[in-house]
């Protein structure tokens, strides 16, 4: 597994993709802070020697931003896939173990979480509590979880049949010693899978409540809301909104051809 770990084209592409936005997180101090202003600079065009990315409506140089915003987006992606990972493999394994009332209940709520429109439900919560990073991330993680319970569920249950769970019930074993020492480890691949396509996810959700406001509040740069100031300059200054639409898009795409490919490893019954 590690020889196809190591020479899949997914996993090598997106593996690439995410090291640069890291790097783009780490070395984004040495560039200029994002929220200083140079009005004499305003809306000036890509390829100059001091804006390479050239400079927004306030003069704010957009590669600076950009940099700055990948800070933001990799924190949130990372923190709200993590918070819906922890809540729907407690919940999926919960339900999936125990059965009866307790997998009647946790999946009838997974279903109702399900019913209602993801983005919808985070502009909700966002607009409910005061709109910043912090409500974001824990929105987002609130939201996303449902999907991560039932894939964890599943394979819960796909485990459950196995002779070492029967014998481990039968020597008398606690239910903590089966789940972490037996079902957890035979049920993480997909869910590593799963959290890795979630932090896409978490990045695009984060680009779309900020673009709506309710996301990072400006000063502070984050992509989405950089495309929602750059909306009303498309015609003069199109690149305000370019180029950190293309940054989402290289964030999303990163994550999820790293998720693809670990899926095309991890698990047995892909194909080639």
């Amino acid at each position: 597994m590690n020889k196809k770990l190591y020479s899949h084209p997914f996993i090598i592409t997106g593996f690439v993709v995410v090291f640069l936005l890291c790097m783009m997180a780490i070395f984004a101090p040495f560039f200029q802070s994002p929220i200083v202003q140079d009005l004499s600079s305003r809306l000036q065009s890509p390829g100059s020697d001091s804006h390479l990315f050239g400079t927004d409506h306030f003069g704010r140089d957009i590669l600076a931003r950009i940099f700055w915003s990948a800070r933001i987006s990799l924190k949130v992606g990372i923190v709200a896939s993590t918070l819906s990972l922890v809540i729907g493999v407690i919940l999926g394994m919960a339900s999936g173990y125990f059965g009866g009332k307790v997998d009647t209940i946790i999946m009838r709520c997974t279903d109702i979480m399900m019913g209602f429109p993801a983005l919808l439900f985070l502009i909700a919560i966002s607009a409910a509590f005061e709109p910043g990073i912090d409500t974001a991330m824990i929105a987002i993680g609130c939201v996303s979880w449902p999907s991560i319970a039932r894939l964890t569920r599943g394979q819960v249950l796909s485990v459950m049949t196995r002779d070492y769970i029967q014998a481990g019930k039968a020597m008398g074993y606690s239910h903590i010693r089966i789940i972490l020492n037996h079902v957890f480890p035979n049920c993480m691949a997909p869910v590593i899978v799963a959290f890795s396509l979630g932090i896409s996810g978490a990045i695009m959700a984060e680009a779309s409540l900020s673009f709506l406001g309710l996301g990072v509040q400006p000063p502070s740069a984050s992509w989405g809301a950089m495309i929602n100031e750059g909306k009303d300059f498309l015609r003069v200054a199109p690149w305000e909104s370019i180029f950190p639409g293309l940054a989402i898009a290289m964030a999303v795409l990163g994550f999820n051809l790293l998720g693809e490919g670990l899926r095309d490893v991890l698990d047995v019954k892909s194909k080639s």
